[in-house]
């Protein structure tokens, strides 16, 4: 489907600027917002929710509206509507700091392919004005967890909806909430919308954001409201999921849209689908009183609601599954409304809470995985839903993680025409494998990149030595202490990154589990090797801080034992921004989870969108994207689902066995860097991740392979681009 590119000069940027009775908003034409709106409105309810607890989409990462203006001339002669807007979007803050990790990014990404591929759909999510957290490391301590200070109101394309009938005031949205004597209490959130802007600025999809944190919300919900994934309390945490389940049917009429599907990105949102159930039952029994329903008229009207349902479950770890007490439900909830969980939640092996992801996998029409080893490992964790359990493997946004320097090689080929739009041309390149221009430019590219992480790590390091004069904070890395000014770390040392969340079935530890052999691998050949780390654990979650201790503890050793050719950094406070530059920049990117409890891993598809080869556990997306060693190495065991242990357990986590597999693949890799002339098999492996992994792990194609389960009804041209786009890959094959 041919795409509208829009000439934008600085004469007409005031024709992207568009209103209607919620607000005015930057960033498309006014029929393109209107042509949106209309569709997301209309009464045959063509389109789709997409309700996640997170959404990761920060504008100093991808921002297609900032990068069509970054060369043109700022004048005198705009108005002052259109100079606000361009003052917020070049100096304006650049983060939403509402996401944890890689649900909340593949969120976002997922979100910007709905955009360009002009899905209609609308995303609903609560603004966290405390976001998740800001990220402090110091070497004694290790995570230190302090409150993000961000400013919603002067952030660009995040925008506080109006209120039609009083234009003046927010928009705001009634919940009601009850407690354990079935009383009622309003409760207030404010709407806020950010839009997802496609590549080409021709579509949108608008996020709808709920705000708690208003000066009326009773305590508990503000408190609950403030942070991402609170778990100071399980009443905290329930709290959060109610207030974004129960707002979605609100916030999605108060606006008029009329989506017929639901689809959840995990189970965080499932109260929505309470709802719906609630309103089909009062139709079924003709009365109010839910709590005389039978059980027959319970499940008839869960059936209905399941036909407008999609779930996807992310994770077999069983922490990522909401699990309540019911003692403590019943005071936040109504009794009708614990009559319906009793029936779709029930917890077999915890009787007395209710299961939330039970509850999602029950009530859908399509449930799915996020790979195929995900696939079957959700089989076997809930067998009584096996036949329904289909894969969708992850993807990401191409045109987010594609680095600058990269992109230019790309525009540069005519077989790579249109990649933007379509990164299914990546499989054009297969008859230029060894094209020297193309690994020439390539390799250009790579070095360009692994110094701008480089300068970036330097420079971060100088100032942690500055810091450890000037505060309290004891530096995260040893380097700190060892260089001076004219130290730098050198970019054309191998480097490996690791950056995800610290959980302890990720294992970020692994690879250190034995320094002593570690040091010898690198002191008998003399081959250098830098590890770059990055990565949050929640701060409820003590295991996971004590990784990043670890990891922080490892660095004098190693440094001492390989005779200084080791050396460990870590990067605090990982952000998207971080993300990006580390997955380009670095020369191989590492997993390292229990086999199969990682159930996809989009990180290592970030690094495969650049070229930049996997070290990798057989898990997750990988053991689709290995493609027989053609795109990087495997190491640890890999058993079959069927009998894998699925504990975190810390006596089950196989660290000697798996490590002991690492430290036999590393020397093959060292010895290919360094030995082999100008790094061929690294640039063999960085062309055939274009070929093989760009046109499967995308975003893209796995909207396409939503929208199969979506039943919306397109014109012909865009089905057929999507049927293309699904055509690039089959999940389930």
């Amino acid at each position: 489907m041919p795409h509208t590119y829009y000439n934008i000069t600085t004469a007409n940027i005031h024709t992207l600027i568009a209103s209607n009775q919620f607000g005015t908003f930057f960033g498309v034409h006014q029929k393109v917002f209107d042509e949106v709106w209309a569709n997301l409105t209309h009464p045959d309810g063509n389109s789709a929710a997409y309700i996640s607890m997170e959404i990761g989409a920060d504008p100093d990462v991808y921002s297609p509206v900032k990068q069509r203006l970054i060369d043109l001339e700022r004048t005198s002669s705009m108005d002052n509507k259109l100079k606000g807007f361009i003052k917020k979007l070049f100096h304006g803050p650049e983060k939403i700091p509402t996401y944890s990790g890689g649900l909340g990014v593949l969120a976002g990404d997922t979100l910007k392919s709905f955009a360009d591929c002009q899905i209609p759909a609308v995303a609903i999510s609560l603004l966290f004005r405390q976001g998740y957290f800001c990220q402090l490391v110091d070497s004694r301590i290790g995570q230190i967890c302090q409150t993000v200070a961000w400013q919603p109101e002067a952030t660009h394309g995040l925008y506080l909806l109006q209120d039609p009938q009083n234009p003046e005031e927010p928009l705001h949205v009634d919940i009601p909430f009850y407690n354990q004597n079935n009383q009622i209490t309003m409760i207030r959130a404010q709407v806020w919308m950010k839009m997802e802007i496609s590549h080409s600025l021709d579509f949108f999809v608008p996020e709808i954001l709920l705000d708690f944190s208003l000066p009326d919300t009773p305590g508990p919900l503000k408190n609950a409201a403030g942070q991402l994934y609170n778990a100071e309390s399980s009443m905290a945490k329930a709290l959060q999921r109610r207030m974004l389940g129960s707002g979605i049917i609100p916030v999605l009429r108060k606006l008029g849209f009329t989506a017929k599907t639901f689809h959840l990105n995990e189970q965080h949102g499932v109260i929505a689908i309470l709802q719906l159930i609630a309103e089909e039952l009062q139709g079924i029994i003709g009365h109010p009183d839910l709590c005389t329903a039978t059980d027959q008229q319970v499940m008839a009207a869960a059936d209905k609601v399941a036909l407008r349902t999609i779930y996807t479950i992310h994770t077999p770890v069983k922490a990522g599954h909401d699990r309540f007490d019911k003692a403590l439900y019943a005071g936040i909830s109504h009794k009708s409304c614990q009559r319906i969980l009793e029936l779709l939640a029930h917890d077999v092996e915890h009787p007395g809470s209710y299961n939330f992801t039970t509850m999602a996998m029950t009530v859908n029409r399509a449930a799915n995985s996020v790979s195929r080893l995900h696939r079957d490992v959700t089989r076997k964790q809930f067998p009584q839903f096996a036949k329904k359990i289909s894969a969708i493997t992850n993807g990401v946004h191409h045109l987010t993680w594609i680095s600058d320097a990269r992109a230019e090689v790309f525009n540069l080929f005519p077989a790579l025409q249109d990649w933007q739009h379509d990164p299914g041309v990546f499989g054009n390149l297969g008859p230029m494998a060894n094209d020297p221009k193309l690994r020439s430019y390539l390799n250009d590219a790579w070095k360009k990149d692994t110094a701008i992480l480089f300068n970036f790590i330097n420079t971060m390091l100088l100032q942690h030595r500055d810091q450890k004069f000037e505060t309290w904070i004891d530096p995260p890395n040893l380097f700190s202490s060892l260089i001076d000014r004219n130290t730098r770390m050198d970019p054309k040392v191998f480097t490996v990154g690791f950056a995800r969340r610290f959980s302890t079935y990720k294992r970020a530890d692994l690879i250190f589990d034995n320094l002593d052999t570690l040091a010898e691998i690198v002191t008998t050949n003399n081959w250098p090797i830098n590890f770059i780390f990055a990565g949050k654990a929640h701060p409820a979650d003590a295991p996971g801080k004590s990784v990043i201790k670890l990891i922080l503890d490892c660095q004098k050793e190693l440094h001492r034992k390989s005779n200084g050719l080791a050396n460990l950094i870590f990067i605090p406070n990982y952000d998207m921004k971080i993300a990006k530059m580390m997955v380009a920049g670095v020369h191989a990117w590492l997993n390292s989870p229990k086999r199969p409890l990682e159930a996809s891993g989009t990180s290592g598809m970030k690094a495969a969108m650049n070229g930049v080869p996997n070290i990798s556990i057989m898990d997750g997306w990988w053991a689709e994207g290995y493609h027989n060693g053609q795109t990087g190495w495997k190491f640890g065991l890999e058993g079959p689902v069927e009998e894998a242990d699925l504990s975190e357990s810390p006596e089950t986590l196989l660290y000697s066995e798996d490590s002991a597999s690492f430290y036999k693949t590393l020397p093959t890799i060292l010895k290919e860097f360094y030995q082999e002339e100008k790094g061929s098999t690294f640039l063999d492996k960085a062309v055939m991740n274009l070929i093989l992994n760009v046109p499967i792990f995308n975003t893209h194609r796995m909207a396409a392979e939503y929208l199969t389960r979506y039943d919306l009804r397109l014109p012909e041209p865009q089905q057929d681009e999507m049927r293309h786009f699904a055509s690039l890959y089959n999940s389930n094959g």
